[in-house]
């Protein structure tokens, strides 16, 4: 298929997005290399870069995004230097503009098999407007179309009334078996800055007909300090079909106390379309984490899945041990794995912004 696009909606041709805990055969990064993401402490992020593409290369291939051929040997040299796995980790010279691969990436779908035809995966390409703040994203928007060349993928544009949508992949989460969770702070407020006049229903159907999403849980918002206006991935997550994450802090007079408390309360009231509620389990929250004043996104919610690893963004504090254990106890097959912090969301995003996987057809 050389990277064309798909043929009517990815939905309509079997394909659907599978939840992260589904096999793997990569994972896609982007190494770093805007500094002012992370004033002052680019050496540092990239020494957690290495740690964790040293974790993912145990179990799975590591795709990574490299500016040059002069970052392309520093990346090898780093890799080499934290212990990876380099007959596992491959590199592609394109240039982009940030490292937030989860949000500027593309979102990868996948056709099990159906008789004698062997499974297929697909990409859905998104609009990306660096969440309406930044004026250089030219550069990551090629991004998704790169990706399906160079693997020989089906691509599809996501439309709706006739426009290309403004989505990215932070903004929802998936179980893999029809459910869809996101928040009405990132899609539907007047805070939000991506698809003016596409309503509910509208959105509704985009996650039905490029996701294969039969149900959407809508949360209230997500917590303070996110850029982003409210993705659901710092807030709430699936770990098993229908099973979810929430996070909730243990102090009443934490900043993101009431709009969590909203979203867990949603969570309970939800049905699936055959009358199923959700199994719901807390996550705690970090003590704030501030930087020059700012108040930073810091959520242990902001893991990533995967092949036998769960990786859990900590943040030399308190909390860490009891998230590593709800979270060990979410994934008993899996073994968790901390990966400091601190300064990775000075550049507000963790873990799971940073990570694309790709499924195994």
């Amino acid at each position: 298929m050389n990277g064309r696009p798909g043929r009517g909606t990815p939905a309509s041709q079997g394909f659907r997005m599978p939840a992260e805990w589904e096999p793997h055969a990569a994972t896609w990064i982007a190494w770093p290399h805007e500094a002012r993401d992370w004033p002052g402490k680019l050496p540092a992020i990239r020494r957690v870069y290495a740690d964790i593409v040293r974790v993912l290369s145990e179990s799975e291939r590591v795709e990574i995004v490299v500016q040059d051929a002069a970052q392309e040997r520093a990346v090898v040299r780093a890799l080499r230097s934290r212990g990876a796995d380099l007959p596992r980790v491959r590199t592609h010279r394109w240039s982009t503009d940030r490292s937030w691969v989860r949000d500027s990436g593309p979102t990868f779908l996948r056709r099990p098999p159906r008789g004698n035809a062997p499974g297929a995966v697909g990409i859905v390409r998104w609009k990306f407007n660096a969440w309406a703040r930044y004026d250089n994203y030219q550069r990551d928007r090629r991004l998704p179309p790169r990706i399906a060349r160079a693997l020989g993928f089906p691509i599809w544009k996501a439309t709706a009334a006739g426009r290309w949508v403004v989505l990215e992949g932070g903004a929802f989460d998936v179980d893999g078996q029809g459910l869809l969770m996101t928040t009405e702070e990132c899609l539907l407020s007047d805070v939000q800055v991506r698809n003016p006049g596409l309503g509910r229903s509208a959105i509704e159907r985009v996650f039905r007909d490029y996701l294969g999403a039969t149900s959407v849980v809508w949360l209230n918002r997500g917590i303070e300090g996110d850029d982003t206006h409210g993705h659901v991935d710092d807030a709430a997550r699936f770990v098993a079909p229908a099973t979810v994450l929430a996070v909730l802090p243990d102090d009443p007079a934490s900043v993101d106390r009431s709009a969590l408390e909203e979203n867990l309360e949603r969570l309970r009231a939800f049905r699936t379309a055959g009358g199923r509620r959700l199994r719901i389990r807390t996550l705690p929250a970090p003590h704030p984490v501030t930087f020059r004043g700012q108040h930073l996104p810091a959520s242990y919610a902001n893991f990533y899945i995967a092949n036998h690893a769960v990786l859990v963004p900590t943040f030399h504090d308190p909390h860490d041990a009891e998230a590593l254990g709800v979270l060990a106890r979410a994934f008993p097959d899996r073994e968790v794995v901390g990966i400091p912090s601190r300064d990775l969301v000075w550049g507000l995003g963790t873990l799971h912004c940073l990570t694309q996987p790709q499924p195994l057809p």
